[in-house]
């Protein structure tokens, strides 16, 4: 079998799983009992919720944690090729830097367009 039909079986495989569970979920209705007041409140963590659970975020904090999310899943590419640098030789180092240099231009970018400015 080659690659493409075990991935379109396996695509297909999962569809079929899960259209499944919600259709006998459906048919058994599967349902609380009882509708506990608790359901409707927010839950933080088994303390009491202080507060409305909806509040609004400036879009700045969502920028910065994307620009973590980027800068940690780039951490996770130079680990492992940190580890095994020295059996890549010359040619990894050179994509390496190349990679790296792309980050931090658009790091450089970031910054200068005031993106990372916490007011």
């Amino acid at each position: 079998m080659n690659h493409w039909a075990a991935a379109l079986a396996f695509l297909g495989l999962s569809a079929v799983v899960g259209v499944s569970m919600l259709v006998i979920a459906r048919l058994l209705s599967v349902r609380a009992r009882h509708d506990s007041p608790l359901k409707h409140q927010t839950y933080e963590c088994g303390e009491e919720p202080e507060g409305p659970a909806w509040l609004k975020f400036h879009p700045r904090y969502y920028v910065v944690a994307l620009v973590f999310v980027l800068f940690d899943v780039e951490a996770a590419f130079l680990f492992p090729w940190a580890v095994s640098v020295g059996k890549l030789g010359l040619v990894a180092v050179i994509d390496m830097v190349v990679f790296v240099a792309i980050l931090m231009l658009g790091w450089w970018y970031a910054i200068k367009k005031g993106a990372l400015k916490w007011q």
